[in-house]
Order: C-alpha cells, then sequence, then structure tokens
C-alpha cells in the first residue's frame, strides 16, 4: 500500500520545494521527483491521517484567503493575522479550532503550507499549493487574495447551479406528489363505476391497476425506492461504473456540450491561478485535473502528464482531451507562441468562467420545460384513461336509446 510522503526536494533552478506525494518507499519517491527534474533532500511519512476536521466550504476558505491576504498587506505578522482571525466571533467554533490549530502549529515553527496540510482535507490541495509557492516567493498577501477571489468565483458558480436547480427539483417533487394523490385517493372513487363496465380501454385498466398497487401496497413502492438509491450508490462508487457514466454525460446531445463548457472553465480557472504563482506546469496539471468533477475526463490525464514530460507542448495535450470545449486548446496554443502563457490562461479563464454561467442558465431552460412536458404527458395519460370508459358509456347509451 501507497504511503503519503512529506518531502523537501531542489529544483534544476536550485530551488527548494516542499509537497507530498504517494510511493511505496522513499526509493520509488525520488524516481518520481527524479523524472520531475527534482532532487530529493529530505523525507518523512505523513501524519495527516490523524486529523479528523471537516472539509471547509469554498466560500469559508475564500474569507479565511482574503482576510489573511488583507492583515498580511497592512503588515500584520502572520501568527498575529492567524490569531485574529481564530478570535473572530463570526465564525463557527468548528471553524474556530481548526484556525486556532494551524496558529499552534505556525507558533512551533511549522511552515504555513505545512500547518494547513496537516487539518488532513480541511482546506483544498490547491489552496496548500498555493500558499507553498507563496512562502518560496515571498508574495503571501497578493496570493492569499488571489485564492480569495477565485474561491469566491468559485462558490459562487455552485451556488448558480444549486439555486437553478431548485425550481426542477420542486417540479419534480410536485409530479410525484400528485401522481401518488391521484392514484391513491381519487382514482380509488372511480372502482365502483368501471366495475359495472363490461369493457375498459387498455389505459383505463393500466391506470387502475397502477392505483390498486399504490392504494394498497405502497410500501412495496417506498421499500422499492430505498433499495433504487442504494444500488445505486454501490454501482456509482464502482470506478469503471462511474467512469461508464461521466463518459456518457459529455457526449448526450446538447447537455454533454453545456457539460463540458463548466468542466473546462473549473480547469482552465485552477491552471490559471496556479501557473501564475510560478508553480511547475505538470504539477498544476496534477492538482488541477481533480477539480473538473469527471472521472472521464480526470482519467486522461495520465496519458497527457507522461506526454507533457516527454516534452510535447500543454497545448497538444490538452487538445487530446476528450471532454474540453476547443477554446482552451487555442487560448494555450496562442500563449506558447507568444511567450505569455500565464496572461493567457488568466484571459481565458475569465472566458470561461462567464461561458460557465451562460451553460448552466441554457441547462436550467432546457430542463424546465422538459419537467412541464413530463407533467402534462402524465395528467393527461391519467384524463384520457378516466373519461375514455365515461365518454363510452354516455354513447353507449345514447346508441340504446336511439
Amino acid at each position: 500500500m501507497a504511503t503519503t510522503y512529506r518531502y523537501r526536494a531542489q529544483n534544476e533552478n536550485g530551488k527548494i520545494i516542499s509537497g507530498q506525494m504517494k510511493a511505496n518507499d522513499e526509493s520509488e519517491l525520488h524516481a518520481k521527483l527524479k523524472a520531475d527534474k527534482m532532487l530529493l533532500i529530505e523525507a518523512k511519512e505523513s501524519k495527516k491521517g490523524k486529523v479528523s476536521f471537516k472539509k471547509l466550504k469554498y466560500d469559508r476558505v475564500g474569507d479565511f484567503s482574503r482576510n489573511l491576504g488583507e492583515l498580511l498587506n497592512a503588515g500584520v505578522t502572520l501568527v498575529r493575522a492567524l490569531g485574529i482571525i481564530s478570535e473572530d466571533e463570526s465564525i463557527k467554533p468548528s471553524e474556530r479550532k481548526i484556525y486556532a490549530e494551524v496558529l499552534r502549529m505556525v507558533r512551533s515553527g511549522i511552515p504555513l503550507s505545512e500547518a494547513l496540510e496537516e487539518q488532513g482535507n480541511t482546506f483544498p490541495a490547491l489552496f496548500v499549493n498555493m500558499i507553498r509557492s507563496a512562502e518560496s516567493g515571498g508574495n503571501m498577501d497578493s496570493t492569499c487574495k488571489n485564492m480569495a477571489e477565485y474561491y469566491t468565483k468559485e462558490y459562487r458558480l455552485q451556488k448558480k447551479i444549486n439555486s437553478s436547480m431548485t425550481y426542477p427539483k420542486i417540479l419534480s417533487v410536485l409530479i410525484v406528489v400528485v401522481v401518488i394523490v391521484i392514484m391513491g385517493f381519487v382514482l380509488p372513487q372511480f372502482d365502483s363505476l368501471f366495475s359495472q363496465m363490461e369493457t375498459l380501454p387498455l389505459a383505463t385498466r393500466i391506470l387502475m391497476a397502477i392505483s390498486d398497487f399504490v392504494a394498497h401496497r405502497w410500501y412495496i413502492l417506498i421499500f422499492g425506492a430505498i433499495i433504487l438509491f442504494m444500488a445505486y450508490k454501490i454501482l456509482m462508487a464502482i470506478p469503471a461504473v462511474k467512469l461508464l457514466v461521466d463518459r456518457i454525460e459529455i457526449h448526450l446531445p446538447k447537455i454533454g456540450k453545456l457539460r463540458k463548457v463548466i468542466y473546462t472553465a473549473r480547469f482552465a480557472r485552477t491552471l490559471a491561478s496556479m501557473y501564475s504563482a510560478g508553480i511547475p506546469i505538470v504539477t498544476c496539471i496534477q492538482i488541477a485535473k481533480t477539480t473538473i468533477g469527471n472521472t472521464y475526463i480526470e482519467k486522461q490525464f495520465d496519458t497527457m502528464i507522461a506526454d507533457i514530460r516527454s516534452g510535447k507542448p500543454l497545448s497538444e495535450g490538452i487538445g487530446d482531451i476528450d471532454g474540453f470545449v476547443k477554446k482552451l486548446q487555442s487560448s494555450v496554443a496562442v500563449g506558447e507562441e507568444t511567450g505569455s502563457l500565464d496572461s493567457m490562461l488568466v484571459s481565458i479563464a475569465d472566458q470561461m468562467d462567464y461561458d460557465a454561467e451562460i451553460a448552466v442558465e441554457q441547462l436550467v431552460a432546457m430542463i424546465e420545460p422538459l419537467m412541464i412536458v413530463i407533467m402534462a404527458v402524465v395528467v393527461g395519460f391519467i384524463m384520457i384513461a378516466v373519461i375514455q370508459p365515461i365518454y363510452g358509456s354516455y354513447q353507449s347509451i345514447a346508441d340504446t336509446g336511439m
């Protein structure tokens, strides 16, 4: 089983870099770092698994980063800045414990990046690596402000997606409730009427069978729903199934194209933030891929990273990824040709952020009418199934009277 090592290594420019990496032993760690053109200086096993703090939400990471950046920019020392943040009465007690632990470790002489890393998965890997880069570059205040803006944008996009899906979710619940009420309470009132008829249309027989099942065997539906939910969770926990589902998602008509825009925006924003801070491109890619949210796209980076290490241009590597929009590859290619890859990445990240917001709005615009159509079809089928035999009965009476 692979062990997570915390290491200090020297790159080809003589710069000392700290980080963490999984390896079976120190020999393998040395080989991996050598492949990245780094020389291992010191390594020890990470003990961060002992920490049990919960992962901070992006808005909280953004607030922490913003407050830290403002205090440092005002000339406040790091220890005092962390003390001020941890004593803030507006934060939750659970957050205060996290910041207090970080402060304790920094006071003992541990670098801030390592103190953050020791909190387990509380702080995102991107944030930890950006702080580590800032420690080496001496631009902690500006890096914190950039990270605050990054996580604020990411949180707003998440909130926009969640809030945009509120109406479709309410409509879905409404459809289920309406069907249950009609099937379980309204249609049984027609049993006596329909039982007197010699024959019933197929739609009516199907509807009454469903109604009888809902009214008398509702517990089976609840049990079945629970089983389906558990089965879904189990299947999605299987890597091969999750990979297949994520691959199908980005190839769906209309929806797949919009999801690609969202995934590309996440990757571009993370890559731009890290590369602009002077972090090696391979490390940028390794961390940026984990923020995408689609296992099918992330899986393709293993080959891409190997190609980048062997000298392949970043633009070509991105072009080989199935799941990104072509705009990203074109922009990166221009940045490579002009020698302004960092500024071009920031520019395309801003563009993709806007495109992602538009994509979310378009997704909702597609889902809402679809839900209305589904509801109309369900209610329409019920009405036809109920009215058809009644109309047929009246027609028979009219024909007999003649």
